[in-house]
């Protein structure tokens, strides 16, 4: 079974519970640092999907990969969630890129999680089978917008 794109359903909950914290400015929080988000491939026969409420090891990219350490990368979080046409929004300021990446076993999917709140998901994104051989892979984050961030809340 393939994985599921969608934001995870835990995700929903833990906003309304102040889990996560995606900005420099978060007046709930006693320090108002920003949370490690982090992103980790996954193979075509990972079963990720909204359902999923915790980074784990299962399916992830992983034995004959070079270049690519478990728990994916850190992602560059210098932009801080912005509201458009109602809609709350939040894209990555930077590209996330696995530098001289091998990994000869397909992989389709990326997981968005919080290293920062016990390894919580965020959402699950998919796209083509990749087989990389020694190359750099990125994945281009969307321009911010309502309707075309990374995140989308209506």
């Amino acid at each position: 079974m393939a994985s599921t794109a969608g934001t995870t359903n835990s995700f929903k909950l833990e906003l309304l519970e102040g889990v996560h914290n995606f900005s420099s400015v978060n007046p709930a929080r006693t320090a108002n640092t920003v949370d490690v988000f982090k992103a980790a491939l996954y193979t075509t026969t990972a079963t990720l999907g909204p359902t999923t409420t915790v980074y784990a090891t299962t399916g992830e990219v992983g034995v004959g990969t070079t270049n690519y350490t478990a728990g994916g990368q850190t992602i560059t979080n210098a932009t801080n969630p912005v509201l458009y046409s109602n809609t709350a929004t939040w894209t990555p300021s930077a590209n996330i890129t696995w530098t001289a990446l091998t990994a000869p076993t397909a992989f389709d999917t990326v997981l968005i999680y919080n290293s920062s709140q016990g390894n919580k998901t965020v959402s699950v994104h998919t796209f083509g089978a990749q087989i990389v051989t020694a190359g750099n892979f990125t994945l281009t984050m969307p321009i911010p917008g309502a309707g075309t961030s990374l995140i989308n809340l209506a």
